[in-house]
């Protein structure tokens, strides 16, 4: 019989591993949390709607163990508390995946406070999210970014620049925690059966495109940070792109 043994790179095992997903109560962020707690991780997640919040907590005690908190992350000083009592909760940090965002609108189409509220949810809080996470002893972040970032079109201004900002701030920050034993991963999907959808594309539509293979599911996505967080301690994937086959209007 052949000795297939050293045929596959050894897997990092995610049991037992202490991870918080904001953005964990909806679309890619629950598909997340719940893949990783059937793979025998303590979760942590958050979101700002408290029922979407224990919809998803109920889902992955279906599968593991998960806590929760409802908290706007785009709140002054919310960050640094939510990552206080999630470290808490799972007594220590391990795993950071950072994907809580909103959709928006053309620059032209959003008012000042719309612009700013965006621009801290989707921009400040990762930062300061990857911050946190650092500081509390993370050795894994995964960025939840977008291909919006290279897809350009006139209604992407402000979330396009955002999801660029994100890929560079990935890319840098690689660079400067990885010698100190800090991996940092960038996954971009592309469009993305979620309620960031709606009502642009309504959930029937949704459900056709994905039938089509015009439109991603969430734990396609969920499946990618798997893949990443179970290499090798000696690797780091820099960045995962997953896109539907054959996206429409692409």
């Amino acid at each position: 019989m052949t000795d297939a043994s050293d045929a596959h790179t050894a897997m990092t095992s995610l049991k037992g591993r202490r991870i918080v997903v904001t953005g964990g109560t909806t679309g890619i962020g629950r598909a997340i949390a719940v893949l990783l707690a059937s793979e025998g991780a303590k979760l942590h997640i958050c979101g700002r709607d408290p029922q979407h919040l224990q919809d998803a907590l109920d889902r992955i005690a279906q599968v593991g163990d998960g806590q929760g908190t409802s908290i706007d992350l785009a709140e002054d000083g919310a960050v640094p508390r939510y990552f206080d009592d999630a470290v808490a909760a799972l007594g220590g940090l391990d795993v950071a995946v950072i994907n809580a965002a909103i959709g928006a609108e053309g620059l032209t189409d959003m008012g000042a406070d719309d612009l700013r509220y965006a621009i801290a949810t989707d921009f400040t809080a990762y930062l300061t999210s990857a911050h946190a996470a650092i500081e509390k002893g993370a050795t894994d972040l995964v960025l939840i970014g977008s291909m919006s970032a290279h897809v350009l079109g006139p209604g992407s201004t402000v979330y396009a620049g955002i999801k660029a900002g994100i890929a560079g701030f990935a890319e840098a920050l690689r660079r400067e925690v990885g010698p100190k034993g800090v991996r940092v991963s960038l996954l971009e999907p592309g469009k993305a059966g979620s309620d960031m959808q709606l009502p642009d594309i309504s959930a029937e539509e949704q459900r056709r495109m994905i039938r089509d293979q015009t439109m991603l599911r969430a734990e396609d996505i969920a499946v990618g940070v798997h893949y990443i967080l179970t290499q090798p301690q000696r690797t780091v994937v820099q960045q995962l792109t997953i896109v539907p086959r054959d996206q429409e209007g692409e």
